[in-house]
């Protein structure tokens, strides 16, 4: 009896250690993000900060690219296994045969805007006026669809390629507008010098599409989907912390990336937190009919040729479900 009860022991003891240490059953994931380390990303440290991704069995790993067309080349040369790309990035890259999928959204609403001086109150008084932008190809469709928006011509502005450097020119009076993200040079601007005005793309013509994707290739979905669900399930999770927490949220951030200026991220987080939720206020939503005439506008102002097909372009089955 003795001999069983210490088995008996043993057995529970094993079992234990077993639940409490589960890190020998993880598996490993890596994510390129799409730019520097910024409020945008928040929800993915929390991820990791809270253990939502072990509680998902997976161990995120972050990846920083080097340059803004790094993600999508570690992605396709498989040496990572997911990337964060910019919804026109994926598009183009599907254009020239990639097949890279959208599985959820990280951002639900386009960050992309035309900054303009005090000066400027409408986006029609860019006429004849000089323009920074930075050369990426999305540029050109973001300043022309603000523009005829507002029921301007915009082939009658001048653009110079400035990169990114709109914060810099934009207050050394260099351009008179650039194209820039609102949640990143235009909250920087708002704090150096209140007048820029911010004229979001989405406000002018543009649909609301998602900027920002966690994407795979079609290669991965199809040999490991379970590993692209718990990555999912575990995003999702660590950006509805973020929404419930988001001052915590910030603090993680901070604490895994050195350097981040506290009150600036602050503001971004506070500014970007209603883009986390998608229309129907589910985080990583990939709503159809938003995708559609995104698909259509990607077309109209000629980022691609082609219109992107919606059903093979993304792929919302690894979401959790409606709860």
């Amino acid at each position: 009896m003795r001999r069983a009860l210490i088995a008996a022991m043993s057995a529970l003891l094993a079992a234990a250690c077993g639940a409490s240490s589960p890190s020998h059953q993880l598996r490993d994931a890596s994510v390129v993000l799409d730019f520097t380390p910024n409020a945008v990303h928040a929800g993915i440290y929390s991820a990791i900060a809270q253990h939502l991704d072990a509680a998902q069995g997976v161990r995120l790993h972050v990846i920083v690219p080097s340059a803004s067309t790094d993600s999508i080349k570690l992605l396709e040369t498989g040496r990572v296994d997911f990337a964060i790309l910019d919804v026109h990035d994926l598009a183009i890259a599907r254009g020239r045969g990639a097949d890279i999928v959208g599985i959820m959204a990280i951002v639900e609403r386009p960050l992309s805007s035309v900054i303009a001086s005090s000066r400027i109150s409408t986006p029609r008084a860019l006429d004849g006026q000089m323009v920074g932008i930075t050369g990426v190809p999305s540029d050109t469709a973001v300043l022309d669809s603000v523009v005829a928006g507002a029921g301007g011509d915009p082939t009658r502005l001048r653009t110079v390629t400035i990169g990114f450097n709109a914060v810099a020119d934009l207050l050394a009076g260099r351009v008179a507008a650039a194209t820039a993200f609102w949640n990143d040079e235009g909250i920087t601007l708002a704090r150096s010098r209140p007048g820029f005005h911010v004229f979001r793309v989405d406000s002018y013509g543009a649909p609301p599409y998602p900027e920002l994707v966690l994407c795979a290739t079609r290669t991965r979905l199809r040999h490991d989907p379970g590993l692209a669900r718990s990555v999912v399930h575990s995003l999702v999770a660590g950006y509805g912390f973020t929404l419930a927490h988001p001052a915590r949220s910030a603090a993680e951030l901070e604490q895994l990336v050195p350097g981040l200026d506290p009150k600036l991220l602050r503001a971004q987080l506070t500014a970007l937190l209603p883009a986390f939720r998608g229309p129907n206020g589910r985080v990583g939503e990939l709503d159809p009919a938003t995708l559609q005439r995104w698909s259509g506008w990607e077309v109209r102002f000629g980022i691609v040729k082609r219109r992107p097909s919606v059903a093979e372009t993304f792929d919302s089955s690894l979401l959790p479900p409606r709860g």
